[in-house]
């Protein structure tokens, strides 16, 4: 399985050699490291891979002994003073056997027109009422109703309490969402960047993780015009 770890930034346009115009998003990845491989049959009891993630993306600049000691163990350069590491994330992968400690992973893993999966902190929208938050269609607006963006009853005479899990107002936004079967547009090696198609949830400037599905398909599809429709 393919994977990296990248910055959000603006959304442009692509176009084919046939003239489509595709919408995408660019995405910065620079060069990552692993830093930790995790095994089901060890400590860990899963399968994962940990990688650093440069200080560019993730917006951390220093470390405390215990992370500079546990950085070392993968690579002594990529962990000096001003090297970039600023964070860890980690990917669930089935086998760890194409994976050693201080490899390094950039854009050049991935090819164009593959399926990937994109997950992104979408935007904090601080506290939300039930209607914007769930999309509750509210009170009508007349016969006496005085509050119709309420949420109305939350504890019946039975079970005489609010259920857990009660949908109500509160804190919305910064949690992650992932949207699955993007697609690589473009790959620019040389300045790090991905094109991905469609729209990738977070804010401009935010971390995005970025996996593969292992699917390839062509960037764009003719749509089949029907003649008897046209008739």
């Amino acid at each position: 399985m393919n994977f990296i770890v990248g910055t959000k930034m603006n959304m442009s346009t692509h176009f084919t050699e046939l003239g489509e115009v595709i919408p995408v998003t660019m995405v910065k990845v620079p060069p990552m490291f692993i830093t930790q491989i995790k095994t089901a049959d060890g400590k860990d009891g899963y399968t994962a891979v940990q990688v650093g993630v440069s200080a560019s993306v993730s917006g951390k600049r220093s470390h405390n002994k215990p992370m500079v000691g546990h950085l070392k163990k993968s690579n002594e350069s990529a962990t000096a003073k001003g090297s970039g590491i600023g964070a860890t994330t980690e990917f669930r992968v089935s086998d760890v056997a194409d994976y050693e400690l201080g490899k390094k992973i950039d854009a050049s893993i991935f090819q164009v027109g593959e399926v990937v999966n994109c997950v992104g902190i979408m935007k904090g929208r601080g506290f939300a009422g039930a209607m914007k938050r769930h999309g509750f269609h509210g009170f009508p607006a007349s016969h006496g109703h005085d509050k119709p963006r309420s949420v109305g009853s939350i504890g019946q005479r039975f079970p005489q309490h609010v259920r857990k899990g009660m949908r109500m107002a509160g804190h919305m936004g910064t949690q992650a969402v992932t949207v699955k079967n993007l697609q690589i547009v473009e790959i620019d090696e040389a300045r790090h960047l991905l094109a991905v198609r469609g729209a990738i949830p977070g804010t401009r400037g935010g971390m995005i993780k970025i996996m593969s599905t292992g699917i390839i398909k062509p960037l764009f599809v003719a749509p089949i015009v029907d003649d008897k429709k046209k008739k």
